[in-house]
């Protein structure tokens, strides 16, 4: 019997903070391919109502389910992965932004999991919704 057939409803299985920078976000456009100057340049984000430059949604989305895989030990066990984003991450030219992540077992069936992930940026919840399919068995 494996650690992951031992959880129940409720368990808090991983969390973490993350420190974006505005480095982190011009490393994963050069990565991610996501250009688009919201997430590197002030002007545009104000020229565009935004409160200032944002992380990328996909970023915070990957970071958030990344969280759970030294638990799980093979990102493989993830079968499906959803969220919702509610709210931008806004990364300041030079605090950055801290960006919290709880996962906590909100159901268990036969053989798979859902993990539930709260996402705070802020005290306020950026990601709704985030849930996590993995097979446990």
């Amino acid at each position: 019997m494996s650690a992951l057939d031992a959880i129940q409803v409720g368990d808090v299985v991983a969390e973490r903070t993350v420190h974006l920078t505005r480095e982190s976000l011009v490393r994963y456009a050069g990565a991610s391919g996501d250009f688009n100057p919201i997430h590197y340049r002030d002007d545009v984000a104000e020229r565009v109502g935004l409160p200032g430059v944002l992380a990328h949604g996909m970023l915070t989305m990957g970071l958030a389910v990344e969280t759970i895989v030294p638990w799980l030990g093979d990102a493989g066990r993830i079968v499906e992965y959803g969220v919702r984003f509610t709210r931008p991450v806004v990364v300041d030219p030079e605090d950055g932004a801290d960006v919290a992540v709880t996962a906590k077992v909100g159901e268990v069936a036969e053989g798979t999991a859902r993990i539930d992930l709260t996402v705070t940026h802020a005290g306020t919840s950026v990601l709704g919704k985030a849930q996590v399919r993995v097979r446990t068995a």
